[in-house]
């Protein structure tokens, strides 16, 4: 994340992302598959690291094997087969959607995972219980531990979705995106931008 000043003087928060130049693998249709999609394919790769379903596929799209290829369902544009999707797509001040996987934090106790509080206070003889969940289960209805109980566990790698985020600056020259806010996921990882 960066800072940028508008045109008010106020420091905004801002996320750079590198828009790497998209190309349309193949477009589904009702009549030949059911439902309407356009499939979207990313990052080159070498033609020895896919299969060869892989390298027919792209050669009807008159482009090398990509590494990462994304259907959108529902998706009706005026694209044919090879198009290039570049940043230049987007444009300066509209509302951009981005999705993408949070950053995985591994298995964590409930402090973090939830926010409990914990014993806090070392007294009453307490020894090692200041980040303990504490009692989980009722009493002898129902008996057990209901679902949904809040407990340690994985934390983050889920998808999210941010919502209604401005563009507010477009670099072409060098396929940067500024909007403003954050986006979820680590530096390098992969994003869906809906317009």
């Amino acid at each position: 994340m960066t800072s940028v000043f508008n045109g008010a003087g106020k420091n905004m928060a801002c996320t750079v992302i590198e828009v790497k130049p998209n190309v349309v693998s193949q477009i589904k249709t009702v009549e030949k598959d059911g439902y309407n999609a356009v499939q979207l394919s990313y990052e080159d790769k070498k033609e020895k690291h896919s299969n060869k379903a892989e390298i027919g596929h792209f050669k009807k799209a008159n482009t090398g094997p990509k590494r990462k290829v994304i259907e959108l369902k529902g998706f009706v544009r005026d694209w044919k087969v090879g198009d290039r999707i570049t940043v230049e797509y987007f444009s300066d001040d509209t509302w951009l959607d981005i999705s993408g996987l949070t950053r995985g934090k591994g298995f964590q106790g409930v402090v973090k995972r939830h926010g409990f509080r914990g014993v806090g206070d070392q007294t009453h003889g307490q020894h090692n219980r200041n980040r303990a969940p504490g009692s989980l289960g009722a009493s002898s209805y129902p008996s057990r531990v209901l679902k949904g109980m809040r407990m340690a566990g994985q934390t983050g790698n889920r998808k999210v979705k941010m919502i209604n985020l401005r563009v507010v600056k477009l670099i072409p020259e060098e396929n940067l995106l500024v909007v403003q806010g954050s986006v979820p996921g680590a530096n390098g990882s992969y994003l869906i931008i809906e317009k």
